[in-house]
């Protein structure tokens, strides 16, 4: 509930700080997860003192605007688990594409606390009798495409409402009896968060479940795109069984 006196935000505001965000974490000042909380928070922000929250340990004004770093060479980094394990968690850097390949193996990618030097994450999983799982933050995008024989692809990931400028994670999936997963943290062993500044003075402002918000918004936009894609197909059988109507005549 916004308190009298306070300044509303407007939408404007809230892609700025989502930009100013987005710098950040090129620049290497935040990992994905902190990324992809703060982004949210953003966008459920109602007020200017709650977007000043999310960017106060963060530099303000002269700072040149980034680009992503160029991949040399096209050169990939790559992940290998020939009949053995091969896991990469915790805190690392992410500046080129990735690969990973698991023959009768595993291999475990857990993006939540890397440094994204990227706009895009892009990562290529091979899975031939084995199992590549990637894990990110809920609230990023996921973009799976790919072929499975015999094997799996899949996506399971609460995924940000659809006009948020959020993360991006690209996985082209090649399965041959074997398994590619992109798990949200939801889905995978819940990431430790510490109770930063910002989310400190966010919780109080409202409450524990304010990830709540953020999930609900998601939940809505699903909602009116399945009704969009319902009545999109009414329409269509409707349009159908009149020109078999009017052959039949």
């Amino acid at each position: 509930m916004t308190e009298p006196g306070e300044v509303r935000a407007s939408d404007a505001e809230r892609e700025a700080v989502v930009e100013q965000l987005r710098v950040a974490s090129v620049e290497g000042r935040l990992t994905l997860a902190e990324l992809t909380d703060r982004t949210e928070a953003a966008y459920t922000a109602t007020t200017h003192a709650e977007l000043a929250l999310l960017t106060q340990d963060l530099p303000t004004g002269g700072t040149p605007m980034p680009t992503a770093p160029a991949r040399s060479g096209g050169k990939r980094r790559w992940f290998v688990g020939i009949m053995g394990d091969t896991k990469r968690r915790g805190t690392w850097r992410i500046d080129q594409e990735l690969g990973a390949v698991a023959v009768m193996g595993d291999v475990l990618l857990d993006l939540r606390e890397a440094e994204v030097r990227t706009d895009v994450v892009d990562v290529t999983a091979v899975s031939v009798m084995g199992d590549v799982k990637i894990i990110v933050p809920d609230g990023v995008n996921v973009d799976l495409d790919g072929v499975a024989v015999m094997g799996d692809k899949r996506v399971d990931v609460l995924e940000a409402a659809p006009g948020m400028n959020v993360p991006v994670i690209r996985v082209r999936a090649y399965a041959v009896m074997g398994d590619v997963k992109v798990l949200g943290d939801s889905r995978a062993q819940p990431l430790k968060r510490g109770l930063t500044a910002w989310r400190e003075h966010w919780r109080a402002l409202h409450g524990d479940d304010w990830r709540a918000i953020g999930r609900q918004m998601r939940d809505d936009a699903r909602e009116v795109g399945r009704q969009i894609r319902d009545e999109h197909r009414a329409l269509e059988r409707d349009r159908r069984g009149r020109r078999r109507d009017y052959r039949d005549y």
